[in-house]
């Protein structure tokens, strides 16, 4: 009788056994549906597809050696997850141009627990009412040209902090952190716009600055688990969970205590147009979009993310490229002197008198963008080149490998700020070709802000300061653990002082 349930209990242990591998093949390894008339595609391996052509490098130049050596427009699979890569300018563009709403979908949120990459979150919302409520609202109220027009001041506020800042640490000769400075700077100007004076209160945008890295390192993971699907990606997104929802925590409490110390002080302050229209939003029983703190912090934590993360990375990129190319410092230097002068710091209205520093800044946008890759879900099954796309396919389109493409631009892997300068045609053409910022509908709404952000923090350090750095050249190594492009090894200078006083505004 004994030998008889050991028999069947051993018999009951291979049918789970075998069960169980079923189904993980079935999940994992299963072929999507035969499509005819795909593109092309490199030899795959079985079972896992042309994940081991991922191993190489970061993702976004694994992706790139794939496309230099089988094509700019290819079909892959990791594991049963179809991908289409797309690394050609010309092909982007007829893309944006042709399927805009049907690639506007950014995927599924990742963990509703979380504000950021959850339900309530704007940059992975579809593309409905929610979404086309708060791009107006943003453009409106905080990012549009009029809105950036009311709120200049509070650029010129946190520009002075920023050169006081600086010139406090020469005078001491401090080291500086660019990175950790243009962040910290660009959350100032952010909180203020957003949430008025009472963010400037208890020392919120350091805490601010220290809760994007730490989600910019979780959010590169989440992505890439993201990118293989069910059920390989849920089970690498409930690994991150309790670290990624213990973070957002902490942010999500900070916000909420900010909000209400808003709400308490809304008198004093007068408000800001940003958080009165998101709170009438939140109130209002007529609100043409009703909406709840929720969705006004995980906007707000977003904010900091996508725009505060990707600014100062650009500031220390930019930067960086400056202090290894002599000749475009020392132009831009002169260029800045001769409009602005010595006797008062650069002005958002300088701007537009300083091509060279828009075309500085865009160099190196150029070469570092903050989104190296742009990646879309299909909707909706379609034609492209006349080739088949299945629905739910993940388009993937290689920013960084797109804008440094031989075809479309001349030593495309050189810092040459002069490229921007061209005729009106060129700079037509290279508009077409640039996608530092995304494209179409989904692209990012607040590029204008960002631009004057990163152009008025390194006209300050060009205007105002050598640098005196370790060694003849800076690294400019990569960090892969980041959800946007930054660099590998803190850049961090020693500023000599150009001009002996700060000056006023």
């Amino acid at each position: 009788m004994t030998n008889i349930d050991y028999q069947n209990s051993f018999i009951l242990i291979i049918i789970c056994l075998f069960s169980t591998f079923f189904v993980l093949f079935v999940y994992f390894f299963k072929k999507p549906k035969n499509v005819s008339n795909l593109p092309p595609s490199p030899p795959s391996l079985p079972f896992i597809g042309h994940l081991h052509l991922l191993f190489s490098d970061s993702i976004h130049k694994s992706f790139q050696k794939i496309s230099s050596k089988y094509g700019p427009f290819l079909h892959l699979r990791i594991f049963n997850i179809p991908i289409v890569l797309v690394s050609c300018a010309s092909l982007a563009y007829e893309i944006f141009k042709d399927h805009d709403v049907n690639i506007s979908s950014r995927g599924a949120a990742a963990m509703d627990e979380c504000i950021m990459f959850g339900s309530y979150s704007f940059l992975k919302a579809p593309y409905g009412d929610y979404w086309k409520f708060i791009k107006k609202l943003m453009a409106t109220n905080m990012l549009g040209p009029q809105a950036l027009e009311r709120s200049r001041g509070v650029r010129t506020v946190e520009l002075e902090r920023f050169h006081r800042n600086l010139f406090d640490k020469a005078m001491k000769k401090q080291s500086v952190d660019v990175g950790e400075e243009a962040l910290i700077l660009v959350n100032s100007i952010l909180g203020t716009m957003s949430m008025g004076k009472c963010f400037s209160e208890k020392n919120n945008v350091v805490k601010i600055s220290e809760f994007v890295v730490e989600i910019s390192t979780l959010g590169q993971k989440i992505f890439l688990a993201q990118m293989l699907g069910k059920p390989l990606g849920k089970l690498l997104i409930s690994l991150l969970k309790k670290k990624t929802v213990d973070v957002s925590c902490k942010f999500d409490e900070l916000l909420e205590r900010i909000m209400v110390k808003y709400e308490e002080k809304v008198d004093e302050h007068q408000g800001t147009e940003t958080m009165e229209a998101m709170l009438a939003a939140y109130r209002g029983e007529n609100a043409e979009y009703k909406i709840t703190r929720n969705h006004i912090k995980a906007l707000l934590a977003e904010l900091f993310l996508g725009a505060g993360d990707t600014s100062s990375s650009t500031t220390q990129w930019a930067m960086a490229e400056l202090i290894n190319n002599p000749k475009s410092l020392k132009r831009l230097r002169e260029e800045i002197d001769s409009v602005v002068g010595e006797t008062r710091l650069i002005q958002e209205t300088d701007l537009p008198k300083l091509p060279y520093l828009q075309a500085v800044i865009k160099e190196s946008l150029r070469l570092h963008p903050p989104g190296v890759l742009l990646p879309r879900e299909l909707e909706q099954g379609c034609k492209i080149e006349g080739l088949n796309i299945p629905k739910g396919t993940t388009l993937v389109i290689n920013a960084y490998a797109m804008m440094r493409d031989p075809d479309s631009w001349k030593d495309p892997d050189e810092f040459k700020p002069e490229r921007f300068l061209g005729k009106e045609e060129e700079k037509r053409e290279n508009v077409l070709k640039f996608l530092s910022f995304g494209a179409g509908r989904r692209g990012c709404p607040g590029s204008n802000l960002g631009y004057i952000m990163v152009e008025l923090a390194i006209g300050v350090m060009v205007q105002f300061f050598d640098w005196d750095i370790e060694g003849e050249k800076v690294n400019m190594e990569e960090d892969s653990r980041r959800i946007f492009l930054a660099m590998a090894h803190p850049l961090k200078f020693t500023p000599l002082p150009r001009i002996r006083n700060p000056l006023p505004l």
